[in-house]
């Protein structure tokens, strides 16, 4: 997965309670056997004003004036603010997916849903927990200056405003150096991939009923 280190990104706000993850992707999305193109249906029924179905052209759709994402001034954005217990809900893993393949590296809340918080990780999407005051200043803040950008330093693990303050954020070591180093759990594992092939073959040399040949690294 992508690397997060540092990123400056234009931030889109949010600003309801209790999204949950059927809001994100909705589930008539979710019958696809890959794992890539959810991003054009993220948060599909707010975004357009008729019913998506899976493989429908967006072109060929009427996008709602009215919501945030749609609006010029949020275009590009790549950090989303939001609210508390942000995606709750069913566990889909297709949620940080379509954030993610959306454009967004990292969301930004007081609090997020368990499951959705560590699918999150697992998956390169930074989610980020700060208290409920400061998140209300950085929409105040969103809101009044267009083209408001965040910078988010994970190695220092601080949320840089405008104006150069900067906001310390929690993140457990472990997910900081997957995140950092790009690793997914398949990455952690290729990790020791020489250690692997190394076991296979010495274990098909002494077990040879394992396999209809033994073979060496």
């Amino acid at each position: 997965m992508q690397k997060f280190t540092v990123h400056q990104g234009l931030v889109a706000p949010m600003d309801r309670e209790n999204v949950d993850t059927d809001a994100i992707i909705p589930k008539q999305f979710l019958k696809s056997i890959r794992k890539t193109g959810f991003g054009e249906n993220l948060f599909d029924a707010w975004r357009y004003l008729d019913a998506g179905e899976p493989g429908q052209d967006p072109a060929s759709r009427k996008p709602n004036p009215d919501f945030v994402l749609n609006q010029p001034r949020y275009q590009g954005a790549s950090v989303l603010l939001a609210r508390k217990n942000f995606g709750c809900g069913s566990s889909r893993e297709h949620a940080p997916w379509a954030i993610d393949q959306y454009g967004f590296r990292c969301v930004i809340a007081p609090s997020f849903a368990d499951i959705f918080f560590n699918n999150c990780f697992k998956n390169g999407l930074l989610p980020i927990v700060l208290p409920e005051a400061v998140i209300d200043t950085l929409f105040n803040e969103c809101l009044a200056f267009p083209g408001y950008l965040l910078t988010i330093d994970l190695e220092r693990q601080v949320v840089v405003r405008a104006q150069g303050e900067e906001i310390p954020f929690e993140v457990q070591a472990f997910r900081k150096y997957c995140l950092i180093n790009g690793f997914d759990d398949i990455g952690l594992t290729l990790r020791h991939a020489d250690k692997i092939k190394a076991y296979e073959a010495e274990r098909l040399t002494t077990k040879p009923w394992l396999a209809h040949t033994a073979t060496t690294a």
